[in-house]
């Protein structure tokens, strides 16, 4: 663990982090990043249609707002009252189960007539530590083709409809399919010191990224050494039987060659406790197939990312920042160009 963080300059002037995802992982981690530096990056994913972003979507055919709203309030330098009205769900009536942050989300999305637009003004209101993006402005959905042949649409469906068929998923696509990116989210990548991929569901909060037209050959050709962050458990519906290797091979097989160069998984042990309520879900601790790994060419990490204290078996933010900064300071040596420009050598 850090004993100080980064003064006000080193803050400002700290690397340029591009992290690709969605859900809780993801939110998780940039709350830990934001204290390291400024110049933060997240480009989430569009494909929810469960929930309260279902509704919306639905009702008025904006994109779901979830994935973004949980990335901003990770992000927000906001007053205490703010915090907890983003976070307030309403429990009767109409609304119930609706997010209040949803809800500005989808006002802005009207006032301004775009919800990439929507998001910058939201960002600004919130005065977020760097910046959120959208993958892509399309209306897309995500369907997942199993290996006994048989396929389901919607984000939502694919848990329950996985423990019916009873076997692994064998890819995911969008439809339509590679949909345009939003050119913010590829110029982010192409001036990112470092990209990160992960933490999060696999097939639904990470991959659907890798899918928009661009997205995944951005990371290839980025200069940026690329980091999978590996979740701490397999997860009930979508990887259990997974190993960490598998993670990795699905991840390429969906985007392409290049696209991780480096693996951080957790090293410290689950609580007991924690254990036996997961292997009722058929989760356990992420196996590291390490030998495979490294046949892969790909570099293993192994950290104690893991929230010591919590209910959940779930990433403890600052341990993950810290390790993700000195993966980076190891890896990478910023050369000075001129004019406060810096480019990486790996």
């Amino acid at each position: 663990m850090p004993t100080s963080y980064p003064s006000l300059q080193q803050w400002e002037r700290g690397p340029k982090i591009v992290a690709v995802g969605g859900g809780t992982g993801l939110s998780t981690m940039l709350r830990g990043l934001k204290k390291y530096t400024k110049n933060l990056t997240a480009i989430v994913t569009v494909a929810d249609d469960g929930g309260g972003s279902g509704m919306l979507r639905r009702d008025i055919g904006m994109p779901p707002p979830g994935d973004i709203r949980h990335c901003m309030e990770a992000l927000a330098n906001t007053e205490p009252i703010m915090q907890k009205l983003l976070t307030y769900r309403f429990t009767e009536g109409s609304l119930a189960g609706q997010s209040f942050g949803n809800l500005i989300l989808a006002a802005l999305n009207g006032i301004t007539g775009s919800f990439e637009e929507a998001v910058t003004e939201m960002s600004q209101v919130l005065a977020i530590t760097g910046k959120v993006i959208p993958v892509t402005s399309a209306d897309v959905q995500l369907e997942a083709i199993f290996e006994n042949g048989t396929r389901v649409v919607g984000e939502s469906r694919i848990f329950s409809f996985k423990k019916e068929q009873d076997c692994r998923i064998q890819r995911v696509e969008l439809i339509p399919p590679r949909p345009a990116p939003l050119p913010a989210a590829l110029e982010a990548i192409a001036e990112a010191d470092l990209i990160l991929l992960g933490p999060g569901s696999l097939y639904t909060s990470i991959i659907p990224n890798l899918l928009v037209d661009g997205v995944s050959d951005a990371i290839v050709q980025a200069r940026a050494p690329k980091i999978y962050i590996c979740n701490i458990m397999t997860q009930d519906g979508e990887t259990e039987g997974y190993t960490a290797g598998d993670h990795l091979e699905a991840l390429l097989s969906h985007g392409e060659p290049g696209l991780v160069d480096i693996c951080l998984a957790n090293s410290a042990p689950v609580q007991p406790d924690l254990l036996d309520r997961y292997r009722q879900e058929d989760a356990v601790p992420l196996p590291l197939d390490r030998e495979r790994i490294e046949a892969m060419g790909l570099a293993l990490v192994e950290c104690p990312v893991a929230d010591p204290s919590g209910s959940f078996a779930r990433h403890d933010p600052d341990r993950l920042a810290e390790a993700i900064l000195a993966i980076y300071r190891q890896r990478a040596v910023r050369i000075f160009r001129g004019k406060r420009r810096y480019i990486l050598e790996v």
